[in-house]
């Protein structure tokens, strides 16, 4: 069964941290960029951060900026968000996304609450 899995989410108080876990199965991982993306409560869903291929390349929204890290183990086929200083408008569920050839693979999201 080809799919991707996310899971790390959960509760958290502002100035908390979570890591975000996307593994994949069916698939290798390491021929293309791989990307996290959110989306909040009656809002569009927004690129949070990506990861070339061999990790060497990253990109973050200017919102996660210096609070987020993306990283990735190819070997273990698995992406990773690492996730500091928490805020309440970064709650929302967040997916992975790698598209490869003609593939187009989502997760289904794991769901990160920020509250006071």
């Amino acid at each position: 069964q080809t799919q991707l899995v996310e899971s790390g989410g959960g509760l958290v108080q502002p100035g908390g941290s979570l890591r975000l876990s996307c593994a994949a199965s069916g698939f290798s991982l390491g021929y293309s960029d791989i990307s996290w993306l959110r989306q909040a409560p009656g809002k569009g869903r927004e690129r949070v951060s990506c990861i070339s291929s061999s990790g060497g390349s990253t990109f973050y929204a200017d919102s996660v900026k210096g609070r987020f890290t993306i990283s990735r183990d190819n070997a273990k086929k698995k992406v990773y968000l690492q996730m500091n200083s928490l805020k309440p408008e970064d709650t929302a569920d967040y997916y992975c996304h790698y598209p490869v050839g003609v593939h187009d693979y989502w997760g289904k999201g794991t769901q990160v609450t920020v509250y006071s």
